[in-house]
């Protein structure tokens, strides 16, 4: 497919901002994703792109998450994989059969996934990410991968177990972190018990906003305490937890309080026409590869609630 003609936006909209940041500074992969979602561009040149992170067992690695280095695949790499697959419609068919293989492989006792594996050992790694040898399974790592393939109608024999184990930890959630409850959520959107789901999403809000795991007022951020181990000022908003108006975490926020969230990820985009990182860097690489990524995120947050970009 030839690429994409650029498309002529105004100098100082959002979009155009952003699109010279991506050109500026993204890995490859995120310029083509970028292209496909804002620039008509086609998802063969993504998938092309994402080749470049799989491996032989199925999975990925080389930094495809960028706080993970080195080559081996983990969980959260292959995670992020099918977050892109969804992206551009190709989260089916053969690739992720073996995909699938790879998580059956690398799965717990109970059938979930751990969030890092032993194998990561020796290779650079964010410190917020320790590596154990016995890891156990994690909803946190498990929840976003059984709910993006369940969200694609895939099945295999894998996805049972793992299933039951999302819903066991879901159910259960007493104490939790913005981390998790957004795994939490990505499962429940696409869980086909959607009942149970509703019920679950219901219980899960309530948790949110009597913790004070959202922060509803950006302009009083000191009202809201942020979770053990993150960095300062990593709180999370509204918009992070309901990433479309269709997600069950919409209904945890009144329209007013969605709103000024939308309105601050709209601020928050910087000079340069990149989001901010807003979790702990420990690396100059990684921080410089995870920019372009939230700042797609962003754009797509905004189009998605009929925000105008350019």
């Amino acid at each position: 497919m030839p690429t994409p003609e650029p498309v002529p936006h105004p100098p100082n909209t959002p979009l155009a901002r952003a699109e010279r940041f991506v050109w500026l500074t993204a890995r490859v992969l995120e310029q083509r994703l970028f292209a496909h979602h804002f620039l008509e561009g086609g998802a063969d040149p993504v998938e092309r792109a994402l080749d470049a992170y799989r491996n032989e067992d199925g999975g990925y690695g080389h930094a495809l998450e960028p706080d993970l280095r080195g080559p081996v695949s983990q969980p959260l790499h292959t995670a992020h994989a099918l977050h892109v697959l969804d992206a551009v419609g190709r989260c089916g068919g053969t690739r992720v059969e073996h995909v699938c293989d790879y998580l059956t492989s690398v799965s717990t006792a109970d059938g979930a996934l751990p969030v890092i594996l032993p194998a990561q050992r020796g290779y650079p790694t964010a410190p917020f990410v320790p590596v154990v040898d016995d890891p156990a399974g994690e909803l946190l790592a498990t929840g976003p991968v059984v709910g993006l393939l369940h969200r694609n109608n895939v099945w295999h024999a894998w996805l049972f177990r793992a299933t039951d184990f999302c819903w066991q930890a879901v159910e259960s959630l007493e104490h939790s972190h913005p981390y998790e409850i957004r795994a939490a959520v990505t499962f429940l959107d696409s869980v086909p018990d959607r009942p149970r789901a509703q019920a679950a999403a219901d219980r899960l809000g309530r948790l949110v906003r009597d913790r004070r795991l959202a922060a509803l007022d950006p302009d009083d951020l000191g009202a809201y305490p942020v979770a053990p181990d993150y960095a300062p000022g990593e709180h999370h908003f509204p918009h992070d937890y309901a990433r479309t108006p269709r997600s069950l975490a919409r209904a945890w926020f009144t329209d007013e309080e969605m709103s000024r969230s939308l309105d601050h990820l709209t601020a928050e985009q910087q000079e340069d026409g990149g989001w901010p990182v807003r979790w702990r860097q420990w690396a100059p690489a990684p921080a410089l590869e995870a920019r372009p990524m939230v700042t797609v995120d962003a754009l797509r947050t905004l189009t998605a609630y009929g925000r105008a970009t350019g």
